[in-house]
């Protein structure tokens, strides 16, 4: 289980040293920054070791993520240390009880990201969103390849309850953070839906409850009456930049071509069209997954469309997270295929799809630094 974890332990190492140095981050700060790309590396684990590592860097580095670093430190490290112990004894005890370590290791960050925002967060805390929204992706598409994988890899199981405690935990949490969290529930009940697994009626209902809470904090933090009918096209025109949802954005074509560039500064012109391609054939071998990260995909694509804030990028994190998951299928695909074509020499096929993929953490980096 160890060499499972450890490209999610080196990949967030080296994104850690990163924020730290080039991106001069406080130490608290790179970590819970650092949490994230483990979390979505873990996600990406079973397409490969490198591969994961190269994803969870290629995130790391995209425009958006890097805006995050910096600033100054305004948490104390007796509240941070007090957090790292209670999340890590609560990992412990669930390696004991369960042996699930890497559901053990999502459920402590969990546990972690709810004391951090309890004793020294604020509401709406974007860093926090990000950390969520990586961990409850984990446990998702996890969930997902145990209930619902392909023919010739398993028969379909019902989702554990490890799983499934970790999902509410974090829709809970990060919608009280961030009433925009809501956007992932139809997701999440979707996949719960579709998987082999009976859940009891007041699972249901806590969904239900939670997503309302969601809806009506959405309603009061990003709608306010006198932006909702303003004219898109004009502000767009304007350049105008408020914190609230314009009800027609989403008819004003300019906004899918800024929402498009916004997507392709982070992953590349290449590295968004073959996200088009991870998806298509996400969808073929695993169809409960690609409808999944479509319709997750799909809410905050909509919300970028209508939403004028300046922050707009962040809170998009969960999109770009979504992306890297298409992005790195793709490659992985690619690995496959160049492996059927060249059977004389398979290793260095899948070595040589890896390799290239290496290229776009490397690029992105130097880009965000300004090193060219």
């Amino acid at each position: 289980m160890i060499i499972y974890w450890l490209p999610a332990f080196i990949g967030g190492t080296l994104a850690w040293i990163a924020f730290v140095t080039s991106g001069q981050t406080p130490f608290v700060r790179a970590t819970g920054l650092a949490l994230v790309v483990v979390g979505v590396t873990l996600t990406l684990r079973r397409l490969g070791a490198l591969l994961a590592l190269t994803g969870g860097l290629a995130l790391a580095f995209s425009p958006a993520f890097w805006s995050q670093t910096g600033g100054g430190d305004s948490i104390g490290t007796a509240t941070t240390v007090v957090a790292l112990a209670a999340a890590s004894l609560a990992a412990i005890i669930i390696i004991q009880l369960s042996n699930r370590p890497y559901i053990a290791l999502g459920l402590g960050a969990a546990i972690f990201a709810i004391i951090f925002w309890g004793q020294i967060g604020t509401p709406r805390s974007l860093r926090l969103t990000g950390l969520l929204t990586a961990w409850l992706l984990f446990l998702l598409v996890d969930a997902l390849f145990t209930s619902n994988p392909r023919p010739d890899e398993a028969q379909p199981a019902p989702i554990d309850k490890q799983h499934i405690f970790g999902l509410l935990i974090i829709l809970c949490v990060g919608t009280l953070n961030d009433p925009l969290f809501v956007l992932l529930m139809p997701a999440v009940a979707i996949g719960l839906w579709l998987s082999w697994t009976s859940l009891p009626r007041w699972f249901w209902g806590t969904l239900i409850i939670v997503s309302l809470i969601g809806i009506r904090g959405i309603m009061v933090t990003y709608i306010d009456a006198g932006w909702w009918n303003i004219s898109a096209a004009e502000a767009q025109k304007m350049g105008t930049e408020v914190p609230y949802i314009l009800a027609d954005g989403w008819r004003v074509g300019s906004r899918w071509v800024n929402l498009m560039q916004i997507i392709i500064q982070q992953f590349t012109v290449l590295g968004a069209t073959l996200s088009i391609l991870g998806l298509a054939r996400l969808s073929r071998w695993y169809p409960v997954l690609g409808i999944v990260s479509m319709v997750a995909y799909g809410f905050y694509a909509i919300f970028g469309l209508v939403y004028f804030g300046a922050d707009r990028e962040i809170l998009l994190m969960p999109l770009f997270i979504i992306q890297i998951i298409w992005l790195t299928y793709a490659v992985y695909t690619f690995g496959q295929w160049l492996e059927k074509s060249l059977r004389s020499n398979v290793q260095r096929a899948h070595w040589l799809a890896t390799s290239a993929y290496v290229i776009l953490p490397v690029y992105l980096f130097l880009l965000v630094t300004r090193v060219t």
